[in-house]
């Protein structure tokens, strides 16, 4: 029997963290490699310019892991985080660093990933467009409600009994343990009052929350969504049992105390995970749906839907990539990956046609409706796998597209996606990324027939390493 070894870690005193990485990490550069830090729940963030002693956690081929003990010098970047959680809260990682500094930091990350992976000839890239405002920006969080409270260090040591019930956000790397969030800085008001009230009345009741391990309680999620245009506000509890009396309790409470609630839902989730794009939403009061408005759009925002977080630069982003569409009211444009169709109605009245391709049958039904309210008769909006629907005989059946915008998840587009893209030869592709390591690897491909003419970075989500990224390609001659 191999005996465990009890090597002492290795560990390097008075380094300098150099830069920022992938993922919200750190860099250290030595003679012997790079080295990644990590920030660890509850221990001091580093950043840039910092000097720290390390413990290394992680040895690999072409890199170690590590986290920082101690630091003996913090860097002119720093600034001091607003959130009592920050730290332990895995929400907003770079608060601790000036948001002058982010912005250089995060305009670094899309030079570092086109240059580096994308290995394509690029213009000079726009400065970063910045997010205004840094806080309460985020129109929906989803709080975990659990029968599994992260306890922190002070209340570790005492020996007070603690509720073992929490309703807050995960602590990174534990799927069982939830952080009890007294003031989130991300959702404008009533998002922290609900989310307290939600949490007061389960204790005071004696409401369960639902046991991650043992898939036991009531009390699952609380979805908020708020519309910024309209004011307007939906709450959606996720539970696990069939209790009618403890549920009409709460949503009752609910109503009574926050009149401004617009649409209050429930979803009844027996399942083993939260996911609920499955399960049945009831309206239980208030209508099915809240507005949000984008110049003289109405987009209905339902339970299900996905809408961009922060609607503020969301307006930003779609503006970037309507101008550089180029519309003269004569194109077919295809937009690909299209969601709810916020960006293919945002610019259906300045083509001739607009085409939305999406996965989810269900954002495409919202597409769809949204379509109708707005009274927009020139899109058109088709259900399933991009790399199935996207073919010659859907080419020729609908027309080829003069521009394209594609907007994919974090996994980027498809191989198969982009060649057919260059077999559909668009005059320009408007290609909007919230990966610009996945949008990279696509433009490596798309450069066979296709040059970078403009590049602009727009940071959506600030205090975190987060950041979208707006290209545009212009077919070669």
């Amino acid at each position: 029997m191999r005996r465990k070894s009890h090597k002492a870690p290795e560990r390097l005193y008075d380094v300098t963290i150099d830069s920022v990485a992938a993922e919200g990490k750190c860099i250290v550069r030595t003679d012997d490699g790079v080295i990644f830090v990590e920030n660890p729940t509850g221990g001091p963030g580093v950043a840039p310019g910092d000097r720290v002693d390390l413990r290394i956690t992680n040895r690999k081929k072409q890199y170690r892991e590590a986290v920082a003990e101690h630091i003996h010098e913090q860097s002119a970047v720093r600034t001091e985080p607003f959130c009592e959680h920050f730290g332990t809260c895995g929400g907003c990682k770079w608060q601790h660093i000036r948001y002058d500094e982010q912005l250089r930091f995060k305009h670094q990350q899309v030079v570092d990933h086109l240059t580096r992976i994308g290995k394509v000839d690029l213009p000079p890239i726009l400065p970063i467009l910045a997010a205004h405002p840094t806080q309460y920006y985020r129109n929906k969080l989803e709080f975990t409600c659990a029968e599994g409270r992260w306890l922190t260090r002070a209340e570790v040591s005492t020996d007070d009994d603690m509720d073992p019930r929490a309703v807050g956000f995960h602590v990174p790397g534990r799927f069982d343990k939830v952080l009890p969030i007294r003031h989130c800085y991300l959702q404008p008001d009533p998002s922290n009052a609900i989310r307290l009230a939600v949490a007061d009345y389960a204790y005071l009741h004696g409401i369960s929350m639902y046991n991650l391990k043992l898939h036991t309680g009531f009390l699952r999620t609380l979805i908020i969504r708020t519309a910024d245009t309209t004011q307007q506000i939906m709450v959606t509890l996720q539970v696990a049992q069939d209790n009618p009396d403890l549920l009409n309790g709460l949503m009752t409470h609910l109503h009574r105390s926050f009149p401004e609630i617009t649409s209050l839902n429930y979803i009844l989730n027996t399942k083993k995970n939260d996911s609920y794009q499955d399960q049945t939403v009831i309206n239980w009061a208030g209508k099915p749906y809240i507005e949000e408005r984008m110049e003289d759009l109405v987009f209905r925002v339902g339970p299900k839907s996905f809408y961009q977080t922060n609607a503020q630069q969301a307006y930003n982003l779609y503006s970037v990539a309507r101008q550089w569409a180029g519309l003269t009211g004569q194109e077919r444009v295809y937009d690909l990956y299209t969601g709810t169709g916020t960006i293919a109605l945002f610019v259906a009245r300045q083509a001739k046609e607009v085409v939305g391709v999406e996965y989810v049958e269900a954002s495409v039904a919202d597409a769809r409706i949204n379509a109708q309210v707005n009274d927009i008769t020139n899109a058109s909006f088709y259900a399933g796998d991009m790399r199935d629907i996207l073919t010659d005989g859907f080419f020729d059946q609908h027309g080829r597209p003069d521009v394209v915008i594609t907007d994919p998840p974090r996994a980027g587009m498809d191989e198969a996606v982009t060649r057919q893209l260059l077999r559909a030869a668009p005059a320009r592709i408007v290609y909007v990324s919230c990966n610009t390591a996945t949008q990279a690897r696509d433009l490596g491909i798309l450069d066979e027939g296709y040059s970078v003419a403009n590049v602009q970075p727009v940071d959506m989500f600030p205090h975190t390493h987060h950041v979208e990224n707006v290209v545009l390609l212009t077919k070669r001659s």
